[in-house]
């Protein structure tokens, strides 16, 4: 089967870390999502879509592992219950102001879809650069790297996190993928994040 997309390292802690904030793929297998992704693609049953940046990509397809929604919205009945903390993604990342819910508090469904998220080859290389030899990719042989994974009823983009769109305009050093600050989408991801919280 063509390999047009490799499961990046980034992505594994969706996989494997039981505090990740965010849509969670504890139990399912990397390399069976990987062929799963990849088979779809060479199907053309999922279409690239433009992302934020030149080397950034989409994929939406339906929720074939039965995760639930990374992100829920924030409500009167369930404000009292949110978290907060300093996060670091990795340890090579300054740790920066998060907020989130704990699972077990708040009711998280099924997602709709996934919304896979890729960047391509080149720009992974460029990041890879920047970090500790320990953290790089070592696979060589694809097009696009998927760096994350979105659960949401959505089967388009929805914002990312105001300091994610921060980190990335600091660049690659602290962790970014080096895109200019967007203050449109900023503020786009501003509205959306003040009414959303993501579970972890």
């Amino acid at each position: 089967m063509r390999r047009a997309v490799r499961l990046n390292a980034f992505a594994f802690r969706q996989f494997d870390d039981p505090a990740f904030s965010g849509t969670k793929l504890m139990g399912f297998d990397k390399q069976a999502f990987e062929d799963h992704i990849n088979q779809l693609f060479n199907m053309g049953s999922a279409t690239l879509v433009d992302g934020y940046a030149p080397f950034c990509k989409h994929l939406f397809v339906p929720n074939f592992t039965g995760a639930k929604v990374g992100a829920v919205t924030i409500t009167d009945s369930n404000k009292h219950l949110l978290r907060s903390g300093y996060v670091a993604r990795r340890a090579s990342e300054l740790p920066v102001l998060t907020r989130w819910f704990e699972a077990k508090d708040v009711e998280v469904p099924t997602a709709k879809y996934l919304d896979i998220i890729l960047y391509s080859r080149a720009q992974i290389e460029e990041e890879d650069a920047a970090l500790p030899s320990d953290q790089k990719e070592a696979a060589k042989d694809y097009e696009w790297g998927i760096v994350s994974v979105k659960a949401q009823d959505e089967d388009y983009e929805t914002p990312m996190t105001p300091i994610t769109a921060m980190r990335n305009s600091l660049g690659r050093e602290e962790g970014g993928s080096g895109a200019p600050l967007d203050r449109e989408a900023y503020l786009k991801a501003v509205a959306y994040w003040d009414t959303h919280a993501a579970v972890q």
